[in-house]
């Protein structure tokens, strides 16, 4: 990464522009009655859907707020409640949409994807400073 202000800037605004373009699209498929895909192959196949999700999700806010939140424990809270409100937004949306309903189990599974993925960034953020104070 460029350590530059400019860079740092231009690496901020396209993290955070990232962001917003997979938000846009979880939105876009919860506004659509009947979802592009085919049919299950295992039960609860749409909680892993949702749990991948929203694990992208939360590594794409942890990428987006590291250019403003410094402190690991403060970054990991903020990243996972993003992901998780949002899931709680997706599910709220959806209960707007035809032949579409809110799900908290979804929400539970948008949850746990965020919240997984945080935990690695966070462990494994917190391995890499630990190596730099020792070396």
């Amino acid at each position: 990464m460029n350590g530059s202000p400019a860079g740092t800037r231009l690496s901020a605004w396209r993290d955070t522009t990232i962001l917003a373009i997979y938000c846009g699209i979880i939105f876009y498929f919860s506004s659509l009655s009947t979802l592009p895909i085919s049919e299950r192959l295992f039960p609860f196949e749409d909680k892993l859907q949702h749990g991948s999700a929203y694990a992208i999700l939360g590594w794409l806010a942890w990428r987006a707020l590291t250019h403003r939140i410094a402190r690991l424990p403060l970054l990991a809270t903020v990243a996972f409640l993003f992901t998780s409100m949002y899931g709680i937004s997706d599910e709220w949306h959806q209960s707007f949409v035809p032949e579409r309903d809110p799900d908290i189990w979804d929400w539970v599974a948008d949850s746990t994807g965020g919240l997984i993925t945080v935990l690695l960034l966070y462990y494994r953020a917190r391995r890499g400073s630990r190596r730099e104070q020792v070396s």
